[in-house]
């Protein structure tokens, strides 16, 4: 039996906001658009003892075989059944003169229909998650990062 949000909800849009807790200050981070080599850093910030925060629309398709979103774009990252964001760091953010060269990888697993319909009901809401900014050893965080307490509802 097909669900009734299948049947009507083919695709839609969904604001994504992602902060990165206490990065180390001084870093430049911003979210990767593009894939492998062939990719710009957009919304490029740098770290200055203060939380930092990106927001970004993606495009959610209900075209899977197990029912759970598809988020398209040049934004996402992955295979479709392993989406993510990169947050690129340092000399991959563009920052020459870094001594830090990473990215963090964001998984958007977590993010369910009914939060993307929950979000979806007022233009206000956004769906978020906070991250740690700064990782074990004291740059900033790096590799895989879930968000702490998983992507919620916010205003």
């Amino acid at each position: 039996m097909i669900s009734e949000r299948r049947m009507s909800k083919k695709e839609s849009e969904v604001r994504l906001r992602i902060i990165l807790v206490a990065p180390p200050a001084g870093v430049d981070f911003g979210v990767q658009d593009g894939k492998g080599s062939d990719y710009k850093t957009i919304q490029k910030q740098r770290s200055k003892h203060a939380d930092l925060t990106f927001e970004i629309t993606a495009t959610v398709k209900d075209n899977r075989d197990d029912g759970l979103p598809n988020f398209l774009g040049t934004l996402m990252q992955g295979r479709v059944s392993e989406r993510f964001v990169y947050i690129d760091i340092g000399k991959l953010a563009g920052q020459s003169d870094s001594c830090w060269d990473r990215r963090i990888k964001i998984p958007l697993g977590g993010i369910t229909w009914d939060l993307i319909e929950k979000a979806s009901k007022d233009p206000m809401l956004v769906l978020e998650a906070r991250l740690p900014g700064t990782g074990k050893d004291g740059g900033p965080s790096c590799a895989t990062v879930k968000p702490t307490d998983g992507w919620k509802v916010c205003r």
